[in-house]
């Protein structure tokens, strides 16, 4: 057995940070499901700028695209969702296993819409109309409007990635919002379960605050985050209101560890993902460290709810000068304006490939 599968058996699933056609074409995402316990996958802005720009795979399905009239944008959705469609029939086994909990795949919204709440929401019940498969997520930003717009796709009964969260205030937000649009529903006296992770990305903290902390703090930071985020995770859906909910037929809203990636070649290339083992909960992880923990990745059991002792981790980066607040409000903008970049790339590649340029 290997490390990916005993992870899996302690209750995490275990979801692939890469999309492209080859991969599919190969067989290659067929075969870790098989072998490696991969449920689901994600993709983003920058994924699909540098499969559509880096290979040759996709330069036909451009040019018909182009034919046919679409623009850069409708061209890469189109690209995106023919792609998803097929990983989600390869996931839909374990998506009917589970009850609509696992098997999912996961499309963004425009990133050019973060400011525009409204106009996310209506996207995001668009592409999973034009998706037209039950087991895809439809990825939104956990910024301010990002947030009101998370609440009224849940209501809608769109099942939601929320991305780009980094602080214990942001991720609160969007369990808040995603409880919102769950009551809501009940009040209308519609189904309770409407399916959503919330991803809180890990790596990136440590990359922000390497040359700001002493040694022995390095490359620690996001896995302390990680440990906060679980806490906050279990004693949210705890509560009184989420017991109430729970006797309609709702269910918690996954956490999902995201950007689990090492950053730093001098660390182990398996860091974030034997450090946050944890039951009911989503790693999302790029192929290179899919591949790594499953040939040598150490499993230590899984991280406790202990809020006081990851509140004791963040309190020595705070004792070392790193307002972790502040911090992560600038993880969030700089993350959110790094997709804009991906996506701007993205569509002038395609608008090259296509001959509109």
């Amino acid at each position: 057995m290997n490390a990916t599968t005993t992870l899996n058996g302690l209750g995490q699933s275990l979801w692939l940070d890469n999309i492209t056609r080859d991969l599919l074409d190969s067989g290659t995402l067929a075969r870790y499901i098989a072998e490696l316990s991969v449920t689901g996958l994600t993709s983003n802005p920058t994924i699909y700028d540098k499969a559509i720009g880096g290979t040759a795979a996709y330069d036909e399905a451009v040019r018909s695209a182009a034919a046919r009239g679409l623009d850069a944008e409708g061209t890469f959705f189109d690209l995106a969702l023919d792609d998803l469609r097929r990983a989600a029939d390869l996931f839909r086994p374990v998506h009917d296993l589970t009850g609509g909990v696992d098997g999912f795949v996961s499309l963004e919204v425009s990133p050019l819409l973060a400011d525009d709440a409204a106009g996310t929401a209506a996207e995001a019940r668009r592409l999973h109309d034009l998706g037209g498969r039950p087991n895809l997520f439809i990825k939104i930003p956990g910024t301010p409007a990002g947030l009101a717009a998370i609440e009224e796709t849940i209501f809608a009964g769109v099942p939601v990635n929320v991305t780009l969260l980094f602080s214990a205030a942001q991720y609160r937000g969007c369990m808040e919002a995603y409880t919102r649009g769950i009551e809501r529903r009940v009040e209308a006296g519609l189904p309770a379960y409407v399916a959503s992770v919330a991803s809180v990305f890990i790596s990136r903290w440590d990359g922000a605050v390497a040359s700001k902390v002493p040694a022995e703090l390095k490359n620690g930071l996001g896995l302390a985050i990680g440990r906060e985020a679980y806490a906050e995770y279990r004693a949210f859906f705890a509560s009184d209101r989420w017991q109430r909910l729970l006797n309609v037929g709702a269910r918690p809203q996954r956490l999902l560890f995201a950007s689990t990636g090492t950053k730093d070649p001098a660390a182990s290339d398996t860091l974030y993902i034997g450090g946050l083992a944890a039951p009911n909960t989503v790693d999302t992880m790029p192929e290179d460290t899919l591949l790594a923990f499953a040939d040598h990745g150490p499993i230590e059991g899984v991280i406790a709810a202990d809020a006081a002792g990851a509140a004791r981790d963040l309190a020595a980066y705070e004792a070392a000068g790193i307002d972790i607040a502040a911090l992560g409000q600038e993880l969030q903008d700089k993350g959110a304006e790094s997709f804009v970049g991906s996506w701007n790339s993205l569509l002038a590649r395609i608008q090259a490939k296509s001959g509109q340029a």
